[in-house]
């Protein structure tokens, strides 16, 4: 594995996997300036023996993107799904470990557990084969909209106004179910406000959390970089972290106890140790619906402005004691 600029003779007790080459300078700088010693692994070169010598760190961060695909790294998702699990039977300490990786990498694992906790999630349903998109968004309210199971960078995200376009789409070929061939058909839902809401946790416990004003209309929400997608805005699961760059209002939220109660019930239920949710409310109705859960988070942009701090320092604070208690 690549090392960071630490160049002790002692294997470092962490090691970073991830796959985006960007994404996490933040927290690498912040750990060499703490002279906390980590590796990186970076997941398109990785591979591993099943035989060979337990490894000698102590503690793994999972940071694999589920938008993997889109970069040319789809390979590692499941690749890095086997290494956790490897991990994990050897006793190793996995920060976003299997578990939570399965619900990273499933946006239908993630609905199925917002249900099964009680609480509201898009309208949705599932299907593996396009011919199924007309039928299943039987009863739905249009428009809806076709998103990819493995999610990320708005790929295989399309919104269909009308019953007529979605059977055309079919028709035509033009409905791609991504990587694992599985998609949820699901209600398009406009955003009271012109917002959503996305809420930070550490530990399983509340950070954070921000509004995100959207200039037209949203399907899909995350902490990174946005794109769009037949002229309607989307992003993948890093764009919230760019929001303010890109021309949109981002500013920090209190959500009220409930939300907070309900965002840590799901994180720790998903296994997820550092993550978001993003929820909104529906303009029809008024009611909150959570819609994506994020064990990929690299929080907002300028946060000692937005919100008041530097949740990288939260972050280092937290890898560090993970560190010491594995130690």
């Amino acid at each position: 594995m690549p090392r960071n600029s630490h160049k002790d003779e002692v294997a470092a007790p962490l090691v970073f996997l991830y796959e985006h080459p960007q994404w996490f300078a933040p927290i690498f700088a912040e750990l060499t300036r703490r002279g906390v010693a980590f590796d990186k692994a970076f997941i398109p070169d990785h591979f591993y023996d099943i035989g060979g010598n337990d490894p000698k760190f102590k503690v793994l961060f999972n940071r694999m993107s589920p938008s993997a695909n889109s970069r040319d790294h789809g390979s590692g998702i499941f690749h890095t799904l086997a290494y956790l699990e490897h991990l994990e039977l050897l006793g190793v300490r996995v920060i976003n470990g299997a578990k939570a990786y399965r619900y990273e990498i499933s946006k239908a694992a993630q609905h199925s557990l917002l249900r099964s906790l009680g609480i509201k999630f898009l309208p949705s349903r599932v299907i593996h084969d396009a011919s199924q998109a007309v039928a299943a968004a039987e009863g739905l309210r249009y428009p809806i909209i076709v998103k990819a199971n493995i999610g990320g960078s708005g790929k295989g995200i399309v919104r269909f106004n009308t019953r007529g376009d979605l059977q055309a789409a079919v028709d035509q070929g033009q409905i791609d179910l991504g990587y694992d061939s599985i998609a949820l058909v699901q209600e398009f839902v406009p955003a009271r406000g012109g917002y959503i809401t996305r809420v930070e946790t550490l530990g399983g416990k509340y950070l954070y959390a921000i509004h995100v004003h959207l200039t037209g209309e949203t399907f899909d929400l995350c902490p990174a970089d946005i794109c769009q997608i037949k002229e309607v805005e989307t992003f993948d699961n890093a764009c919230v972290l760019e929001a303010s760059k890109s021309g949109l209002k981002v500013e920090g939220y209190t959500p009220p106890p409930e939300v907070i109660q309900n965002v840590e019930r799901i994180m720790q239920a998903a296994g997820i140790d550092v993550g978001g949710i993003e929820y909104l409310i529906d303009d029809r109705d008024g009611e909150i619906y959570y819609y994506d859960v994020n064990a990929l988070s690299n929080f907002v942009a300028d946060a000692p402005r937005v919100i008041g701090f530097n949740p990288f320092d939260n972050l280092a604070d937290f890898l560090e004691e993970e560190i010491r208690r594995a130690v």
